[in-house]
């Protein structure tokens, strides 16, 4: 089952606006609808919803939270493979296998959208090494003139 818009959705377009396969869709100030059809459950809509008007395949409400806080994958060469598979799962494309290592020839995966990522954790949950974890963005911080 796919995710489903309540009837607490203002419109707002956001949904639409960066659901990657299109299945949220609607009319600006209308409630919105998601295709079941083609809903791959990344959950984007509801972490994109200013009015938490957004349920899971579970029926749960999903809440909402700023971009500026959601996770983005981290990759551990130490565990890596370099297969691929990750950038495969990535439904924006945002995550490229970059310039082979010198030492052992190996091409390893890299967010090369951070902007783009919305956080499905498609990545980390098809890699066969367990090599990606979904991390919260690190804090700024603000260095001392």
């Amino acid at each position: 089952m796919a995710y489903y818009i309540t009837e607490n959705c203002i419109g707002c377009t956001s949904c639409a606006n960066l659901c990657p396969t299109g299945a949220a869709s609607g009319e600006k100030k209308k409630r919105h609808t998601i295709d079941q059809d083609h809903c791959i459950e990344c959950g984007t809509c509801a972490r994109i919803c200013p009015k938490d008007a957004v349920m899971d395949s579970f029926g749960q409400i999903v809440r909402g939270e700023k971009r500026k806080h959601w996770k983005k994958p981290e990759f551990n060469r130490k565990t890596c493979s370099g297969c691929g598979i990750c950038v495969d799962a990535c439904p924006v494309g945002c995550i490229a296998l970059g310039n082979p290592d010198p030492k052992n020839k190996t091409a390893y995966p890299e967010l090369v959208s951070l902007n783009g990522c919305i956080s499905c954790g498609f990545c980390a949950g098809e890699c066969p090494v367990d090599a990606i974890v979904m991390m919260p963005p690190a804090e700024k911080t603000e260095e001392a003139a």
